[in-house]
């Protein structure tokens, strides 16, 4: 019997099988999940991604900067699963100007990118997908890059991840009361070709080694991956508007 087993997942941010999302999909099958993945751009490469999962799962396209993407998501998704339990929300996008030490340079154009792909679409997500949750509720997961803290070369991004972390918190209050949990994993720095694309990536995995009490290993997504389906499942049915840090215990040491 799995941690998830009957449980029915919309899981988004999959854009190969190194990402956060696709080690979360996978594992979250072999719990007993039945997954449905979104795709933004690129759709053939996520449905080509979609099918080395152990079952292969159907994909349906979110733009979450398309208003009518986000209005017919419950319709599109509701075409594989008759509703959702649980939503993992692994979507963050800055222009370039936004990350490597320009923060003092980047225009309003660029940051109100960064802030509406990486901010404001958990709740837009939250939002949209609200009428396929039941009346049991479920939960609404996260990922995060501690942003309590101001990092080198994360700038912009940095500040979306704090607003993400704010949202979080307000709808964890909203969503409380239809039994919606609204969590966040704060993960250590995993190499994924997402964090490959931040400029001076390569300071955060040196930060980590020697610091984080657990040690961590910057190519392993499994401790991300089992905590995500842990925080799915119904084993927190009390823990809302929390960040759980999963980066070997840096967060909570000094130099």
């Amino acid at each position: 019997m799995g941690l998830l087993d009957g449980k029915r997942l919309l899981i988004t941010g999959v854009i190969t099988d190194q990402s956060l999302a696709f080690g979360v999909a996978r594992l979250a099958q072999q719990e007993g999940a039945r997954v449905v993945l979104t795709g933004f751009g690129r759709m053939s490469l996520v449905e080509r991604v979609a099918r080395k999962l152990p079952e292969p799962a159907p994909v349906v396209e979110l733009d979450v900067q398309d208003q009518d993407h986000l209005d017919s998501l419950a319709a599109r998704v509701g075409e594989h699963v008759d509703g959702i339990d649980a939503v993992f929300h692994s979507i963050g996008f800055a222009p370039a100007s936004c990350l490597g030490g320009g923060f003092l340079d980047a225009p309003w154009q660029d940051v109100a990118t960064a802030l509406h792909v990486s901010t404001y679409s958990l709740k837009a997500l939250a939002v949209a997908a609200l009428p396929l949750y039941g009346e049991a509720g479920g939960s609404l997961l996260g990922l995060t890059f501690d942003a309590r803290v101001a990092w080198p070369a994360y700038d912009w991004m940095g500040v979306a991840k704090a607003g993400l972390e704010s949202a979080s918190r307000y709808l964890a209050r909203e969503l409380g009361p239809r039994r919606i949990r609204v969590n966040l994993i704060a993960a250590g720095p995993i190499r994924t070709m997402a964090a490959k694309s931040i400029p001076g990536f390569s300071t955060f995995e040196d930060a980590w080694h020697g610091r984080a009490p657990l040690g961590w290993d910057n190519g392993d997504s499994g401790p991300v991956s089992r905590s995500a389906v842990a925080l799915m499942s119904d084993w927190f049915p009390a823990t809302t508007g929390e960040m759980i840090h999963v980066d070997g215990g840096f967060h909570a040491t000094g130099v």
